[in-house]
């Protein structure tokens, strides 16, 4: 499997483009700002076929390329319901400090968009990406999960988890609660060596966060409001 990923933008969120091996079709996940540029150096450089563009939120640090990525390549955009408003109406999900930053936008759907569900399998570019739908950080928030030829699995997280912390739950459609739902039933659950690939910062693994990181072995009270600031990992 070939996975290549850079930081993309003012907020260096990671964009990734994940492949059978070069010269194959791949899958492009959260083109945010400023990601043109190096999806199209790696397209070129391992000779990747793209075909679909799948969306961990709906958040424009993740989104920002998303239309001319998938209308220049003329592939489809996958994303969770409850978040495709966000692709016209990126404000409904921004902090102050955000919406201030980008300024006043006009976004638009790209020309395809496709819904998917918790539990859908995507049948994309020769790989098999199970959704796992994670609202807290969003209400449409997902995890990826793709096997590896080594046995175990690769997990695409978005803003749920990072290393050493959580998505922030104080935005817009966030909750400290479903967050916490979703950790419990969809993120502590799986092997400890399940890689993750987070929306920002580092690689980790689930065995890593299980044993450090606070928000998953109760350093930090999930119950307690004041979580929800004292977690916040980078993003809008």
């Amino acid at each position: 499997m070939l996975v290549v990923g850079f930081p993309a933008g003012a907020f260096q969120t990671n964009c990734y483009l994940v492949a059978a091996g070069d010269g194959a079709p791949c899958v492009i996940v959260d083109p945010g700002q400023e990601a043109e540029a190096g999806v199209a150096e790696a397209i070129a450089k391992y000779r990747l076929s793209p075909v679909a563009v799948v969306l961990t939120h709906g958040h424009l640090d993740h989104t920002f390329s998303v239309t001319p990525v998938c209308d220049g390549n003329d592939i489809p955009a996958w994303i969770h319901p409850e978040d495709r408003v966000l692709l016209s109406d990126p404000m409904l999900g921004m902090s102050k400090e955000a919406a201030a930053f980008f300024g006043e936008l006009a976004m638009r759907e790209p020309a395809e968009v496709r819904e998917m569900t918790d539990g859908a399998e995507l049948d994309l570019a020769g790989l098999t990406l199970t959704v796992d739908h994670t609202p807290g950080h969003t209400r449409g928030s997902v995890t990826f999960r793709t096997a590896t030829e080594e046995g175990g699995e690769l997990m695409f997280a978005g803003d749920t988890l990072f290393a050493g912390s959580i998505g922030r739950t104080d935005l817009p459609g966030g909750s400290m609660a479903e967050m916490t739902e979703s950790l419990r039933t969809k993120i502590l659950p799986l092997p400890d060596d399940t890689v993750v690939l987070p929306g920002h910062g580092p690689a980790t693994t689930i065995g890593r966060e299980r044993a450090s990181n606070p928000f998953l072995t109760g350093m930090i009270d999930l119950s307690d409001p004041g979580s929800a600031h004292r977690g916040r990992g980078r993003g809008i």
